[in-house]
Order: C-alpha cells, then sequence, then structure tokens
C-alpha cells in the first residue's frame, strides 16, 4: 500500500485488525499509568487573567501492594 491512500480507500479488503483495541490500550496505560499534565492561559492583549493548571495520575489500585502511606490507610 503506497503512502498516499489511507486505508479506507483501499478498494482491496482488509485481511486484519489495525491498530491495538481500545480494551488492551486501556489495561496497558492503567497497568504501567500516565501522567497528564497541561496549563491553560486566557490573555486579552498579551496580559494573562486567567491560568489554569492541571495534573493529573492515572493508574491502577492493587490491594496486593501495600500503601504509601505511613498509616496504609486509604486516600
Amino acid at each position: 500500500m503506497s503512502h498516499d491512500v489511507v486505508p479506507w480507500d483501499n478498494p482491496e479488503p482488509l485481511t486484519g485488525p489495525i491498530g491495538v483495541p481500545l480494551v488492551d490500550l486501556l489495561d496497558r496505560v492503567l497497568a504501567t499509568g500516565v501522567v497528564i499534565s497541561g496549563d491553560l492561559v486566557i490573555a486579552i492583549a498579551d496580559v494573562p487573567l486567567v491560568r489554569l493548571s492541571l495534573h493529573a495520575l492515572l493508574s491502577s489500585v492493587s490491594e496486593r501492594i501495600p500503601a504509601p502511606w505511613a498509616d496504609g490507610g486509604p486516600l
């Protein structure tokens, strides 16, 4: 298949799945964890008015691994 042809324009039927199923991707992300970080600044005439910061960690939790907190309790 050439680079200028996209899969949905290909006249031949596809023989296998393309990409990774969403369930498998979500399982991989939660098993290893992912950090999402971003900043949004709203400005008028180069004067910043509002700044929003986002920092999030997505990961799975296992009861077999002890909590990193001193009391071992929930968040």
